[in-house]
């Protein structure tokens, strides 16, 4: 697994794409996702110059933070947080992918010793499956946080179905897109809304045409060791 080459090869898609909507690719952060690789591998990535890690488990960033303690990594937790588990991460991370409902906004406005940085976690494609807000609930869940100080609304966050329609795919980002526009037009102080988070290895592509800041990429990326 040549991890240097895999990051050249996905950046020259990501500027690919950026060049075919007339955007600046170095406005996309790519973000590796290290659930299922070892501390030694994650290493490997952030010595390739990749300075985002997302990891879903608590345990696994806590293990890969510490392990990479005198490396400069931002951190980011992309998995679903329950409150209770709150204490134990949020002063360890950099970003927060999957804010979605009051109860987690509480929590971390008890917990966090600073200001950290949120993504709204959004279910456009309103599937069982996932969690998030639906879009008619964004706006006014958005306006609500500005009661936490703890919390900066820097973006959205979503997942696309897993389908080879390709169709399908980009009317999900679109949407979220849309939505972010419509969020960073009102100007809340706490919630500038510029980023989104969105795009995995199968539909990154398309997630950078459709406005994507930060992508999120595992296997493609760093692969899969268990």
């Amino acid at each position: 697994m040549n991890i240097l080459e895999n990051k050249e090869k996905i950046l020259s898609k990501i500027h690919s794409a950026c060049q075919k909507k007339n955007m600046p690719s170095k406005g996309v952060n790519l973000v590796a996702v290290t659930k299922y690789v070892s501390n030694e591998t994650t290493k490997n990535a952030v010595l390739a110059g990749i300075e985002h890690i997302g990891e879903n488990r608590i345990e696994g960033l806590l293990e890969k933070k510490g392990f990479l303690s005198d490396l400069s990594v931002k951190w980011h937790f992309i998995g679903t947080l329950q409150s209770r588990k709150v204490k134990d991460i949020i002063n360890h991370v950099d970003y927060i992918h999957s804010l979605d409902r009051l109860s987690l906004a509480k929590e971390i406005q008890k917990r966090a010793e600073r200001t950290i940085s949120c993504f709204v976690q959004v279910n456009v494609a309103e599937e069982d499956s996932k969690h998030g807000i639906a879009v008619k609930d964004v706006l006014s869940f958005v306006d609500k946080l500005k009661e936490y100080d703890r919390i900066k609304v820097v973006g959205l966050m979503t997942m696309a179905p897993f389908t080879d329609d390709e169709s399908t795919i980009r009317n999900v980002f679109s949407a979220l897109k849309q939505l972010q526009l419509e969020i960073q037009n009102k100007n809340f102080p706490h919630a500038p809304c510029e980023e989104l988070s969105m795009g995995m290895s199968n539909d990154y592509v398309i997630a950078v045409e459709e406005g994507a800041t930060f992508v999120r990429i595992g296997t493609d990326l760093v692969g899969k060791e268990f």
